[in-house]
């Protein structure tokens, strides 16, 4: 199979987003202060990696359909969707902030493009799923490090 432009665009805007949350999740391992540094310290390394082998993964399989990826760091920069990142020190607390929402905004890209992806190629939108599965379930728990519980729940009576 050879991806047509549309599927090779689509999988291009993954591509992007997962190279600079990599990026963006390296400046914030390196620069974090604060409350629970080194919780979210390590957490940032577990992103890292995973956001790492995922544009790997997604790079592989533009290959394999005779696509040509491109991870220079102009591109990325011209068009990723993450919204950029802060130079120096920054606080547990704005980093947390930070990186859940570049981790939303790379979901964000693999849902808007996975029906054109799945209409195409269902291989690569198992990718997306993956994907998609991991980086929420890392934006669910970096998010819990500033989340204060409101309600108390009680178990129901039993009588």
């Amino acid at each position: 199979m050879k991806a047509s432009p549309t599927l090779t665009n689509n999988l291009q805007a993954v591509l992007v987003d997962l190279i600079d949350l990599h990026i963006q999740g390296k400046q914030a391992h390196w620069n974090i202060v604060g409350t629970n540094f080194r919780d979210l310290h390590l957490q940032l390394d577990e992103i890292v990696d995973a956001a790492r082998q995922f544009a790997d993964d997604t790079a592989e399989r533009m290959r394999a359909l005779h696509a040509l990826p491109d991870g220079r760091s102009s591109t990325v920069a011209e068009s990723t969707s993450l919204a950029p990142f802060p130079e120096g020190l920054i606080n547990t607390k704005d980093a947390i902030e930070r990186i859940v929402a570049a981790l939303e905004a790379a979901v964000g890209t693999m849902r808007k493009v996975h029906d054109e992806v799945d209409e195409e190629d269902p291989t690569s939108a198992d990718l997306l799923h993956e994907f998609i599965a991991k980086l929420e379930q890392y934006a669910w728990m970096v998010n819990a490090e500033t989340l204060k519980a409101t309600a108390s729940v009680t178990a129901p009576d039993s009588k």
